[in-house]
């Protein structure tokens, strides 16, 4: 078996195929003191999005993002995995502990269930959120998982975006990206 098949496109590995199809290569711009949903995405090589009707049953995509996060204690924060303005899933509102210049990673894995119109299309996300907190040096964050039909629709361009909402607007709450890939692995 071979172990690199057209480099620019697949790298081959025991249990299949790797796609690379989007590289962020600037780092995001920070979300601080606001409560408004903002991207945590930047610039980058390749795309984030699928065409109407590409899709098929069984694609799956893995995602990884890392940066650097800082947080006064007890601050909300909520990051969501979308698609066009469909939510696929998040962490939910997590309460920070006090957090300076910590890096944070999501890893993010998503499977198309079903094709076809809202309603009839389906996918399912779900990963992890990991930070360190001032502390200690054990790691805090959730993991996440979520099916939707409702909503995503496979019919029309789907742009995926990833983003953060803190709860309230304080100089302390910063959060951004410095590295985000996507792959298809199937």
């Amino acid at each position: 078996m071979s172990t690199l098949i057209e480099i620019d496109k697949y790298v081959t590995n025991p249990y299949g195929y790797l796609s690379r199809l989007y590289t962020q290569t600037n780092t995001s711009t920070p979300v601080t003191n606001t409560i408004v949903e903002s991207t945590l995405l930047d610039g980058g090589l390749g795309s984030l999005s699928v065409p109407a009707n590409e899709f098929k049953v069984g694609d799956s995509f893995h995602a990884v993002m890392t940066g650097q996060i800082s947080s006064g204690n007890n601050q909300p924060l909520n990051i969501r995995i979308k698609t066009n303005s469909v939510i696929l899933s998040d962490t939910g509102t997590l309460q920070m502990a006090t957090t300076t210049d910590k890096d944070f990673k999501l890893e993010v894995f998503f499977t198309v269930r079903a094709i076809g119109a809202s309603g009839v299309a389906a996918i399912v996300t779900g990963g992890t959120f990991m930070y360190t907190k001032n502390a200690a040096t054990s790691f805090e964050g959730t993991t996440f998982s979520n099916a939707v039909s409702t909503g995503f629709d496979t019919t029309i361009l789907n742009t995926l975006d990833i983003t953060a909402q803190w709860g309230n607007a304080s100089a302390s709450n910063i959060i951004y990206s410095e590295i985000f890939t996507l792959n298809k692995t199937y």
